[in-house]
């Protein structure tokens, strides 16, 4: 696909949806957009992204590598996707399942997802780091403990639904019957209707309150990953469940290294005597300076590694990367005499034939070289 559209967003369902919900979002979207039934021109791409995004949501390792790194965890195809079906059983349930299902009753609609942006420094990201945030969120009100109803009341079934949840519509089409199932507009799927509101949160079940968390960075973590906390989000509508909150994270860059992955670079100058003669260097690492050894004729461009002192592997617990070390050569745009002078004195010595520009300027006319 050209545009990677959220793989939550593709199937219309909250981050924190249940297998049930996806799974159910799913039989909806698929039996609407069946290229067998929709003749749509677009019917087929998005039949296909929504199979697509229904692969990686209904297989729970698939869905928590997702939810922590994106399409980027799942590889480089972006989700290990064949352009099959998900499961032939799938499809046929998709369609022949739904009239022969039977009534459910109403869930509490979940809370919403929530986002909460934290920069750490280079060496946390690193080192890995435990930090402590705060947050507004809607959380359960204590006056009705969540329920929506004024102590001392209690809810009725949806007169709607008659407490399933949902509202269904029978239609004809070419493959048969089929059954359109949504949630009911009265109760929000809950399936029951508070005739007395809570004074203190309007029959919501939910007041806004600041929140405080610690979070524990992992090492080896990078710019834009984000940390995935279950049931940290904004709780449901009258007891419904809680959403996720999601951590995302930006670091603050390096001033010498520079970072690849799990690879870090740094880049050392050095005169021209110092390369032709060897010398030590100290270099910067996340653990501290490290002395480094430059050997005698070291050219442009070559590199010293230093091994695991690199970045951790998110995956790998104890596997750490490298620490390239790149020397340059910086070349001298100001000499004075007695430097020229001997560079012209080794230039003779190799048998070197060397430029006259730069000598005899008004600066050396005027005894300033």
């Amino acid at each position: 696909m050209a545009t990677e559209r959220d793989l939550y967003t593709v199937l219309g369902v909250e981050r924190g949806a249940s297998d049930a919900e996806i799974k159910r979002a799913f039989r909806k979207l698929a039996q609407q957009w069946h290229p067998d039934v929709n003749k749509e021109p677009e019917a087929q791409a998005r039949f296909k992204e929504i199979n697509e995004a229904y692969q990686v949501l209904s297989d729970p390792q698939r869905r928590q590598t997702y939810d922590t790194f994106g399409r980027a965890g799942l590889g480089q195809d972006g989700g290990g996707f064949e352009g099959g079906f998900g499961g032939f059983g799938d499809i046929f349930d998709a369609f022949f399942g739904g009239a022969a299902a039977g009534a459910r009753r109403g869930r509490p609609q979940a809370g919403s997802d929530l986002r909460y942006d934290i920069r750490i420094s280079f060496e946390e990201a690193i080192r890995g780091a435990e930090k402590e945030i705060e947050f507004p969120v809607l959380g359960r009100c204590e006056t009705c403990s969540g329920s929506g109803a004024k102590p001392g009341t209690s809810s009725s079934t949806c007169p709607q639904c008659n407490g399933r949840g949902e509202v269904r519509a029978v239609r004809q089409t070419m493959l048969g019957q089929m059954v359109n199932v949504s949630t009911c507009p009265r109760c929000r799927g809950d399936g029951r209707i508070v005739d007395t509101p809570c004074e203190t949160c309007k029959g919501d079940g939910r007041v806004e309150r600041n929140r405080t968390l610690r979070v524990s960075i992992p090492p080896g973590i990078d710019e834009g990953h984000q940390i995935r906390l279950s049931n940290e989000g904004e709780v449901g509508p009258r007891s419904g469940p809680a959403g996720s909150l999601y951590v995302v994270v930006h670091v603050t860059p390096h001033p010498e290294l520079r970072r690849e992955g799990t690879e870090l670079v740094y880049e050392a100058d050095v005169s021209i005597a110092q390369a032709a003669l060897g010398t030590r260097l100290s270099v910067p690492t996340v653990d501290g300076e490290e002395e480094v050894e430059v050997k005698p004729g070291t050219q442009p461009g070559t590199e010293i590694r230093l091994r695991g002192k690199g970045v951790p592997h998110l995956r790998r617990s104890g596997s750490r990367g490298d620490l390239h070390v790149f020397v340059n050569v910086a070349v001298p745009t100001k000499l004075s005499r007695r430097q020229r002078e001997l560079l012209e004195e080794l230039a003779r010595e190799g048998g070197e034939t060397v430029s006259a520009n730069g000598r005899g300027g008004l600066r050396e006319k005027l005894g300033l070289g």
